[in-house]
Formats: structure tokens, C-alpha cells, sequence
């Protein structure tokens, strides 16, 4: 890649996980030796996160449209001097992809090419932390069109005919809550943003406010004005720091530019955002125990009827929209309801954002049409599993959700196609297994999870998944039977049908999920007092076969000496004694101990 303009923008990625492998050091190094250059013309900006996490800390310049990855400050001097200085891209730090020889620019990596950036079409290429450069990339336009041209009915219409679905779990109707919402009787209304995000290995919405969170405050706005309310406020996770920090910073800065506060626009329409802290408590997800948080109370859900939009904060008609379901407002008003509607399916239109981890190449935050199959996002996007191994299930949905296997790998990802295999949108947490995973303890981990979580209001919730969670421990104990199956059968029939929320009627959704489709395991581990992918550690057994050369490594290695013979003749291990570290068979050099 050869640069044919001279660079006059270098873009360096300040999201949380690019600043946790020191992009800010390179951020200042950038600016540091640029100065020393005499370079006035270059500037240099920190943006949000560009969605290729496994590839940060990530630099753009443009206007040549280099990407740089894995990018260390010791490498600033040596590019500002040969590529900006001197117009020759350093080559050999350039991403490429696996297997190819030339560099390629950042949305032209296989990573991109089947994504459709709606919700996240600023993060990455504007400065957060400046009210200008949203400005400049259309920011607040929507606003300025809605208070100048716009009555409340056609705003709310506008978001029915979009056919956006809430992107926080349920997929509720947006259009259709603000329009009862805006319905409600009452003299003071709420908007609320959900931006407690609780998803283990989930940062969509984080994301998006670390890296375009005027957009939130913008449709914020909008929603205010079209429901009658002038107060809004953004319940946000402590854990939070940096999103915080930036909403702070966007809040303050909107308010001196006049898109917040009093007579917004010159118009008679007045709103203001503050914030608000959530604990991690991860039931406060849940739109009436977020309610409460807010109040001063503590974070338990509320019977309904009657819903938020007709009684909530502080007993009054309150609009609960999560990160996502916001960032689109914007691009909807600007462009028209069936602009949205172009991409994604008929029943579910759109994009989501999904947090893609685990067991996959290229992990990261990826924005994909409705109707994509599991698959694409997979191999296509994710760039297939590492280390040869083999997909075995996605869990999507967080751990309300489900697990897919790989008989169901080619299911498109919109609502109705994830619920019918057992599954759930959630909020966009997408974990994908290879086959060295033990479903059983994958069942566990969220129930281990959700038995935390739970907020203890209600009995089947705060007994029943304690009883669910001592029988998955039995199991991977080796001390299950065949009648713990039925038994976990009944109580997640239980919880699901009789829990207080959403927290416990979806608790045993993975649980569920991976006895339908991974029984066979479960069975290997009451039955045959074996774990297939050798996870579960009560059940692991170590044998030293017959190709062992009596080198004594296994026993030096042994931290309990449960390993013992003599030099050049076979050994033997004591089960009575080995606490099955593994040790030993990651020492063996002739690879003759075997796991069983």
C-alpha cells in the first residue's frame, strides 16, 4: 500500500480494550513526536472502539486509509517519520490478513465486509469527547428536524414504521412503547436510558458510549420531545469508568451548545440528562428494578401491570430504551423509516450489535444485518475457530439465552428464529465454544451466575436455581444419577413458569438448552463418570501408558509426589494421591500419560 495523499488525520483507538493494551501511551507518543516534527497540520484523535478488539491497539491515518494493528508505542517515532513524514507506509506493521501478503485498509478486512454499521456508523472515525466532530458527521441534525418540522405523533410514527424492536433483550416494539408512553396521562414524564449492561463478556453498549455518545443524548432528546417529557437520565454501570467519563464530558458539552437544557433550539421544547450509577447488580437490567435503583430503593422488580409507560419512575409514564435501541433513532429520523427497514428481515429490521468472544479468531464488537446466519458471523466475520479445533455451540443471549449447537449453526439471527430453537436475541452477548468445552459445566457457569444475581423476591427464582445449581454440581462431581435429569426438568419448569421476571423465568435457558442438545454428555457424566472434554476436574483420571521412558520428569513435575519409579522403567501415578493438575501430562516429553 503505497500513500498518495499526504496524512493529515491519525485516528488512534481509545476504547476500553485498546487502552488496556496502551493505545493511550500511543496516543501521546503520537502527539509527541508529532509536535517535535513541526507537523501543525496533522491531528491527531482518540476515538471510540473500531470493533476489531483482538487486533488493538488499532491506528488509522488518513487520508491514505492506513490500517495499523497490534500497534506499540515504541513503533510511533519510526511511523511518524517514514509514513507521515516521509509518505512510505511502514509495511510491515500494516494489518494483513492470515495468509496474504499485501495490506489491506480497515473496513476492507473480511471482518467488515459483512457487517452494516447503523448503530456504531460513528464509533471509530469521530472524537467522542468532541460536541464539533459529532456535529460535522451529521450529529444533532435529527433534533434540529424534529423541534423544526416535526409534531410528536409524526415522530412516534416515523419509529413504528421503522419496525425497530427494543435491541435490550426482549425485542419489544419501540415505536409502539413511545406511543403509549406519549398516550400516558400524566404531568411529568420520564426517558430512561438502560445502559446496565450485565452480560458476562457483553460491551455493546459500552462501546457505543465510549465511542459516539452524543448519539444517545441526540435521541434522547428526540424521544422526550416526542412523549412530553423534559427530564431524562442514563442508568449506567459504576464499572463503567470511561463511558462515564465521556458521558459527562458529552452531557455538559451539549448542554453549552444548547441541544440540552431550556428552549432547545430556540423552540419551547426544554430537556436535561443527568446520570445514574447501577452497583452490578445484574436484575437491574430489569426495566422496573432499574426503577427503583434509580429511586433510592433497592433494585427488585415491580409487579406488572401496570407497565413503565403508564407508572413508573416515581409513579409516573417513564420511556426505558437500552444504548442500542437509541444509537438508531437518529439515523431513522434523518433518513426515513424505510431506510432502516432495507436491511435486516421483514419482522425484524435492522441491525444488531453483538459482542463476539470466546472461542473464535477475530474477537470484537460486530455490527451485522438481521438475518444473518450464525455461521457467516462465525467464519465469515470471526475468521472460524483457532487451533484447528471445531465449533461446537454459540451462546447467544447472555445468561438468559441459550446455547446453539452446530446442527443449528445456519439459523438466521433475528427473534423469532433464535426463540424457536430455544434461544434468545438478548442484548448481543455472543460466546462461541469449540469442542474442547464441557456443556454440562457450561450450565453451571450461568447458573452459578444467575443463583448470584438473583435479587431473592420471589421463591422459585431464589430456591429453585440454588436446587438447579447443587444437581449441575453433583453431576460434575461424578455423583449424579439419571433421575437428577428429570429433577432439573421440573424445577426449570417451575421457574420459568412462576418466577416473579424475566431474571428467573430465563435462569434455566442454558440449562435447558444444553440438555437437549448436549444430553449425550450429561449422560457420559452420570453414567460413566466421565467429562468428553476433559473440564470437569473431579472426573479426570491420569494413566502413564506404556510408552513411558522412565525419564522421571512426570514425578519432578508432580507437586504432590503422587508419581513414582525407577530411572528408564515405567512409572506410576497414585490416584489416591494426584490432585489432577495436569502436570504431568503437559511435562511428558513422549507424550505417554493420557487423560481419561
Amino acid at each position: 500500500m503505497s500513500s498518495e495523499k499526504n496524512v493529515q488525520r491519525v485516528y488512534v483507538c481509545a476504547g476500553t480494550g485498546c487502552m488496556s493494551r496502551k493505545s493511550m501511551e500511543v496516543y501521546e507518543n503520537f502527539l509527541s513526536e508529532i509536535e517535535q516534527a513541526g507537523l501543525t497540520e496533522v491531528e491527531v484523535i482518540k476515538t471510540g472502539c473500531f470493533g476489531l478488539c483482538s487486533m488493538g491497539p488499532i491506528v488509522i491515518t488518513q487520508p491514505d486509509d492506513c490500517f495499523y494493528s497490534n500497534f506499540d508505542p515504541d513503533n510511533v517515532a519510526e511511523v511518524v517519520e517514514e509514513h507521515i513524514v516521509s509518505s512510505r507506509p511502514v509495511e510491515r506493521l500494516l494489518f494483513k490478513e492470515e495468509g496474504a501478503d499485501s495490506s489491506v485498509s480497515l473496513f476492507d478486512a473480511n471482518f467488515y465486509k459483512k457487517q452494516h454499521r447503523l448503530a456504531l456508523a460513528r464509533c471509530g472515525l469521530i472524537a467522542p469527547e468532541e460536541i464539533s466532530d459529532y456535529i460535522a458527521h451529521d450529529g444533532f441534525l435529527a433534533l434540529k428536524k424534529v423541534l423544526e418540522n416535526m409534531s410528536r405523533s409524526e415522530v412516534v410514527d416515523v419509529i413504528k414504521a421503522s419496525g425497530l424492536r427494543g435491541r435490550g433483550g426482549a425485542g419489544f416494539p419501540t415505536g409502539l412503547k413511545w406511543e403509549i408512553t406519549m398516550n400516558a396521562s400524566g404531568d411529568k414524564k420520564y426517558v430512561v436510558c438502560n445502559a446496565d449492561e450485565g452480560d458476562p463478556g457483553a460491551f455493546m453498549d459500552r462501546s457505543i458510549l465510549e465511542g459516539d455518545p452524543f448519539s444517545v443524548i441526540e435521541a434522547m432528546a428526540i424521544a422526550g420531545y416526542a412523549i412530553g417529557s423534559d427530564e431524562g437520565f442514563i442508568y449506567v454501570r459504576a464499572e463503567y469508568p470511561l463511558a462515564i467519563h465521556r458521558l459527562e464530558i458529552a452531557i455538559a458539552q451539549a448542554k453549552e451548545a444548547g441541544y440540552l437544557g431550556s428552549n432547545i433550539l430556540g423552540s419551547d421544547f426544554s430537556f436535561d440528562v443527568s446520570i445514574r450509577f447501577g452497583a452490578g447488580a445484574f436484575v437491574c437490567g430489569e426495566e422496573t428494578a432499574l426503577i427503583s435503583s434509580i429511586e433510592g430503593l433497592r433494585g427488585t422488580p415491580r409487579l406488572r401491570p401496570p407497565f413503565p409507560a403508564v407508572k413508573g419512575l416515581f409513579e409516573s409514564p417513564t420511556l426505558i430504551n437500552n444504548v442500542e435501541t437509541l444509537a438508531n433513532v437518529g439515523g431513522i429520523i434523518n433518513n426515513g423509516a424505510e431506510w432502516f427497514r432495507e436491511t435486516g428481515t421483514e419482522g425484524s429490521p435492522g441491525t444488531k450489535v453483538f459482542a463476539l468472544g470466546g472461542n473464535v479468531n477475530n474477537i470484537g464488537l460486530v455490527e451485522v444485518p438481521m438475518g444473518i446466519t450464525l455461521r457467516e458471523i462465525v467464519y465469515d466475520i470471526g475468521g472460524g475457530i483457532p487451533n484447528g479445533r471445531s465449533f461446537k455451540a454459540a451462546q447467544t443471549g447472555g445468561p438468559s439465552g441459550g446455547c446453539i449447537p452446530l446442527e443449528h449453526i445456519d439459523t438466521p439471527i433475528d427473534y423469532e428464529s433464535l426463540k424457536g430453537i430455544g434461544s434468545m436475541m438478548g442484548s448481543g452477548g455472543l460466546i462461541i465454544m469449540d469442542d474442547s468445552k464441557c456443556m454440562v459445566g457450561i450450565a453451571k457457569f450461568f447458573m452459578e451466575f444467575m443463583v448470584e444475581e438473583s435479587c431473592g423476591k420471589c421463591a422459585p427464582c431464589r430456591l429453585g436455581q440454588v436446587r438447579m445449581l447443587e444437581i449441575l454440581e453433583r453431576i460434575t462431581n461424578g455423583s449424579g444419577t439419571l433421575k437428577d435429569l428429570d429433577e432439573l426438568e421440573r424445577l426449570a419448569t417451575v421457574a420459568r413458569e412462576l418466577s416473579f421476571c424475566a431474571l428467573g423465568q430465563t435462569a434455566p435457558n442454558p440449562l435447558m438448552t444444553t440438555m437437549k442438545y448436549f444430553r449425550d454428555e450429561y449422560i457420559a457424566h452420570i453414567v460413566d463418570k466421565r467429562c468428553p472434554a476433559g473440564e470437569c476436574t473431579a472426573l479426570l483420571t491420569f494413566t502413564i501408558t506404556d510408552s513411558c521412558i522412565g525419564c522421571t520428569k512426570c514425578a519432578r513435575s508432580c507437586p504432590v509426589s503422587a508419581i513414582s519409579g525407577n530411572l528408564k522403567e515405567k512409572h506410576t501415578i497414585d490416584a489416591t494421591k494426584c490432585i489432577k493438575c495436569g502436570a504431568c501430562m503437559a511435562d511428558c516429553p513422549v507424550k505417554a500419560i493420557v487423560q481419561g
